[in-house]
């Protein structure tokens, strides 16, 4: 469990001596590629940690078409928080793009955090701020910016996932065609653009 405990220890400051103590606030499941861990029309009860592998949320409009909301590699946290907090049923799927080890930490995993550790409440609500943030920031991709910009945008937000998923996901994420994506990267290397 190193992503975990280093995710406690380095993020919200956990005394390394305390890491293992807060196992007991969630549990480990593996999932295979294509499997589920929530699915539209289900309540979501856990928000999920990804341990290993990867995780990607996504919607499906009326007319059959896929929405790429989110993706969560290593050390991310993936949930659908309104389903979470507010006990409605969720509009999205959350699925894994490959196998992975997850841990699925329980409604309450963060208020029981900041009740043992109080010092945690200050980092806690610095991720927060930073994932609204960074919903904001998606928006305003999506309704503002070229085709170009959302993909440039893609490669800083996840470095390490281009090669690790299909192009037609990282169109669905971008809100683009797989032929539009396919030509804004055959004009980035045409500008001898080379992703890191």
């Amino acid at each position: 469990m190193e992503n975990i405990e280093s995710y406690l220890s380095e993020i919200l400051e956990i005394p390394k001596e305390a890491v293992s103590s807060c196992s007991s606030f969630y549990h480990t499941r593996k999932v295979s590629k294509n499997e589920y861990l929530l699915r539209e029309g289900e309540v979501c009860r856990e928000t999920f940690f990804v341990e290993k592998g990867l995780l990607r949320m996504f919607s499906i409009d009326k007319n059959g078409k896929e929405h790429i909301i989110q993706f969560a590699p290593e050390k991310w946290l993936m949930s659908d928080r309104s389903s979470l907090y507010f006990n409605e049923k969720s509009n999205y799927f959350i699925e894994a793009v490959e196998d992975s080890e997850v841990l699925l930490l329980e409604n309450d995993f963060f208020v029981r955090l900041v009740e043992q550790y109080p010092q945690t409440v200050e980092n806690n609500d610095l991720l927060l701020q930073k994932h609204i943030r960074n919903l904001q920031n998606r928006l305003n991709s999506l309704l503002a910016e070229t085709a170009e910009e959302r993909y440039m945008n893609f490669i800083k937000m996840y470095p390490d996932i281009l090669l690790r998923v299909p192009q037609w996901m990282v169109a669905s994420y971008l809100g683009i065609t797989p032929e539009s994506l396919s030509r804004v990267r055959k004009e980035l290397a045409r500008k001898n653009f080379q992703p890191s």
